[in-house]
C-alpha cells in the first residue's frame, strides 16, 4: 500500500506578504503536510485589463477592481519564491509551484523543482505543456471542466516533448468556488 502524499494548497493566500507565506509553510509543516505548493505569475502577462472577476471574486473582494487589479495584489517576485523554497527546505516541507506563465515555468526550473503543478486552465496550452515537457520533471495536472479529449491531447502534448505519462499525476478538479454541496 503506497502511502498518501498531502500537499498543503498555500496559492496566493498569502496575499502578496512574504512574511504570511511563511507563516503558510509553518501551518503546513505543523499539519504534517509532505508538501507546500504556491502560485506564482506575472499578472501583466496572464491577465487581460478588461478581464473581469469571477462572481465568487466579487463576493469576497472589492467588486469595483479589476482582475488584474486585485491579481497584482497577490502577486509575490521571483526573489521571494527563492526564500520561500529555502525556507521549506529548512523546515524539511517539499515546495511546489502552480507556474502560469513561460517565465515562471524557466524561473522553476532554475531553482531545481521537480514536480510542477499544472493549472486546468492551461491544459490546453500547447506552448506552456511543451515548454513544461522538456524538463523531464513530475508533472501533477489539473483537469477542471476538461473533456476527456483535451485531457487525452495534454497527455500527449507532455508525452511528444518529454514527459513520459508516468511522470504525470492527473487530478478531477472543481473549478466553481465556493463548490456547490450538491
Amino acid at each position: 500500500m503506497q502511502r498518501t502524499f498531502i500537499i498543503a494548497e498555500a496559492g496566493v493566500n498569502h496575499n502578496g506578504q512574504i512574511d504570511l507565506a511563511f507563516k503558510l509553510i509553518d501551518a503546513a509543516v505543523n499539519s504534517c503536510a509532505d508538501a507546500v505548493k504556491f502560485q506564482i505569475f506575472n499578472s501583466e502577462k496572464v491577465i487581460s485589463k478588461f478581464a473581469q472577476k469571477a462572481k465568487y471574486q466579487k463576493q469576497y473582494t472589492d467588486k469595483f477592481e479589476s482582475q488584474l487589479e486585485m491579481a497584482k495584489k497577490l502577486e509575490l517576485g521571483f526573489d521571494a519564491f527563492v526564500e520561500l523554497k529555502k525556507y521549506c527546505d529548512k523546515r524539511g516541507i517539499d515546495f511546489l509551484s502552480t507556474p502560469f506563465d513561460l517565465d515562471s515555468i524557466d524561473f522553476l526550473d532554475k531553482i531545481g523543482l521537480k514536480t510542477f503543478k499544472i493549472p486546468s486552465g492551461e491544459i490546453t496550452n500547447l506552448p506552456y505543456l511543451h515548454k513544461i515537457g522538456t524538463l523531464g520533471v513530475n508533472v501533477i495536472m489539473s483537469t477542471g471542466m476538461s473533456e476527456m479529449e483535451e485531457v487525452e491531447a495534454s497527455l500527449m502534448a507532455l508525452e511528444v516533448t518529454g514527459t513520459p505519462r508516468g511522470k504525470v499525476t492527473v487530478l478531477h478538479c472543481n473549478t466553481e468556488y465556493p463548490t456547490p454541496f450538491k
